[in-house]
């Protein structure tokens, strides 16, 4: 698998290197105040609420989960 890297097999020194470059990428990161987060989350879930199958539910007729009425047969 490329791209993989085994941490037992890096020095200190690359463990440091690797550490440094990722605080990089995230120092540049925006960062948004959770408040602001959980509200427009809320908003998208509540916009979707008529198309979100774990709310509405799935209708009977296209559900592939029902069961069968008359059982199994192995023959």
């Amino acid at each position: 698998m490329p791209g993989v890297i085994n941490m037992d097999e890096l020095t200190d020194v690359d463990k440091a290197k690797m550490e440094r470059d990722q605080k990089k990428i995230e120092v540049k990161l925006e960062r948004w105040m959770t408040s602001k987060c959980c509200t427009e989350f809320m908003e998208a879930v509540q916009a979707g609420v008529e198309e979100d199958t774990l709310v509405k539910g799935i209708a009977e007729d296209k559900n592939p989960f029902k069961e069968l009425k008359g059982g199994c047969v192995i023959c």
